[in-house]
């Protein structure tokens, strides 16, 4: 049985108040700190910005750098599942061939 807990964290200078499964509360912090440094790199010097297209902004930086990170494994899952198909093939050949 999980247990959760109440963990307080700060987003551009307000807090928010987000149940958490115990052993996740490091991840969660983490996370927060990563979004909120996100929303004050998006809206700069301007402090008047509103705060939900701040927010979507940063969402949207952070979606396309995560979509990139998929890409990036993605491209190198395909990479490694070929070296292994052609170390699979040279295996082959060396096991079936006469001795």
């Amino acid at each position: 049985m999980s247990s959760t807990e109440t963990v307080s964290v700060h987003i551009l200078e307000r807090e928010y108040t987000i149940g958490v499964e115990a052993g996740e509360r490091s991840s969660l912090m983490a996370a927060a700190k990563l979004l909120d440094g996100k929303m004050r790199e998006v809206r700069g010097s301007n402090k008047m910005a509103a705060v939900d297209r701040v927010a979507v902004l940063a969402a949207l930086n952070l979606a396309h750098e995560l979509q990139q990170l998929r890409d990036e494994c993605s491209a190198r899952d395909g990479e490694l599942s070929r070296a292994l198909g052609e170390l699979h093939r040279k295996l082959d050949g060396v096991l079936d061939a006469p001795r």
